[in-house]
């Protein structure tokens, strides 16, 4: 077979070159262009064809396609289903990544045990023996009879005997350990996840053939490889976890098909991972009394109401420079709540240590957090603790208001479930009955009233 002709490609810009260089001369970045197959405007043409799927193109009006949404099939995992948007849409993509060890191929495999007595699937591994896959599937308890494997790792012969089997879905474990006979770069190379990436993706739209590819991360927290396969696939999933944390945070970034930012919470057990339907549950610290620096709030992930514990620890500092670290928040936020609470709330702690952290390792992204993280610092600062079966959540403006965030109900009908008592809220979130169940509602508008309400 002759060897096709190449070019070098920036992964950064896009701009193209014939042979390889240190720096990109179109956008100066280094070290970023990539070998990739450069093909006629005929072949190319061939070889792409269907990729939108298997019914020829044509131009028709928005008012003749059917207003349906999409066929789906529940797995039957349902935290996973969650996170997907419901379920698994046919001739979908979806990208799976997290650190290693953290519970990607184990969730896969459950995945096509729960699907096996209803759909035709395929578990493609690159980097285990049929072996290891065997002894782990015995191990989480799952009936071996619709588990079919293939140990591959080239893109052709994948395809090859997929075309065979035409299984309704795939697992390819791991992308970066597929390779093309196209490309000389050595597998796991930008050029070849890329091209088998594109390969896979084309084949699942042209047959309608649900496919999870499992991706390897960076040390940054990113998904290895070029910044287009986040864009190719239909969905991309991480996994998250503290280390020594039997809890994994499952969330969605992107998914075409459903809300993003969805949270689903599995637990890690010898039988694998095991859904976790009331997540606030195992937020929230127990503690026999209550403690100075602990806060409640009720935050919200995807179409989830959550509550979660934050704590903070404030204490002096022998520096010139006092710390601020936040676990679990964004640290630049903290730092500008921290001089509004000086502004506003009369409180001054440039001379003190602050620590916040988010209880179960969850990341909180959303300025519901703002509130409830002033007021743990407060409680810290003063060493006394909250009113007991406190709740709260708003965010706060640099001029000392309390905004409303989305959802106040909801999110108040989370918290009355748990069994607290009170809730401190924007005004605009106030629910328009003073209490909703046996919990009883506080509205504000500025930081300082809520900071008196709470202690």
């Amino acid at each position: 077979m002759a060897k096709a002709r190449t070019a070098y490609v920036c992964n950064q810009c896009g701009a193209e070159y014939t042979k390889w260089q240190g720096q990109c001369e179109a956008c100066g970045a280094w070290n970023t262009l990539s070998e990739f197959v450069v093909e006629s405007a005929k072949a190319g043409a061939t070889k792409r064809s269907g990729y939108a799927g298997a019914e020829a193109p044509k131009i028709v009006a928005l008012t003749e396609v059917s207003a349906l949404a999409e066929v789906r099939t529940p797995i039957g995992i349902g935290e996973l289903d969650r996170v997907l948007g419901g379920g698994l849409v046919e001739g979908s993509v979806v990208l799976v990544g997290g650190d290693p060890g953290i519970g990607k191929s184990t969730l896969l495999l459950q995945t096509l045990g729960a699907l096996g007595s209803r759909l035709r699937t395929l578990y493609v591994s690159g980097e285990e023996s049929l072996a290891q896959i065997a002894s782990r599937a015995q191990r989480l308890g799952l009936a071996l009879e619709g588990l079919r494997c293939l140990a591959e790792t080239c893109v052709e012969r994948i395809l090859e005997n997929a075309q065979k089997d035409k299984p309704r879905v795939l697992v390819i474990d791991s992308i970066q350990t597929v390779w093309t006979e196209l490309l000389t770069a050595a597998p796991g190379s930008v050029s070849q996840v890329r091209e088998a990436a594109a390969r896979l993706v084309r084949y699942a739209k042209e047959t309608g053939t649900s496919i999870f590819l499992v991706g390897h991360v960076t040390k940054e927290g990113g998904i290895a490889g070029p910044r287009v396969l986040e864009h190719m696939v239909d969905a991309v999933l991480y996994f998250e976890g503290e280390a020594g944390s039997r809890f994994r945070v499952l969330r969605a970034f992107k998914n075409r098909f459903g809300a993003v930012n969805e949270l689903g919470v599995f637990a890690m057990s010898d039988r694998g991972l095991r859904e976790v339907p009331n997540p606030s549950a195992i937020f929230l610290s127990t503690h026999s009394a209550p403690t100075p620096g602990s806060a409640v709030m009720v935050t919200r992930e995807g179409t989830r109401p959550l509550l979660v514990e934050v704590q903070a620890l404030v204490d002096q500092s022998p520096l010139a420079n006092p710390r601020r670290v936040a676990l679990g928040l964004e640290q630049n936020r903290l730092a500008m709540l921290l001089a509004v609470l000086h502004r506003h709330g009369g409180l001054a702690v440039y001379d003190q240590d602050v620590f916040v952290n988010v209880v179960g390792g969850i990341r909180v992204q959303e300025t519901a957090a703002d509130l409830p993280v002033l007021l743990a610092v407060l409680s810290s600062f003063r060493d006394k603790p909250l009113a007991e079966k406190l709740v709260a959540f708003g965010e706060v403006g640099l001029s000392g208001e309390i905004r409303p965030v989305p959802n106040g109900e909801e999110r108040l009908k989370e918290a009355a479930a748990h069994g607290f008592r009170k809730a401190i809220v924007p005004k605009a979130n106030a629910p328009t009955k003073s209490k909703i169940g046996e919990m009883e509602i506080v509205a504000v508008d500025r930081l300082g009233e809520a900071l008196q309400h709470a202690v």
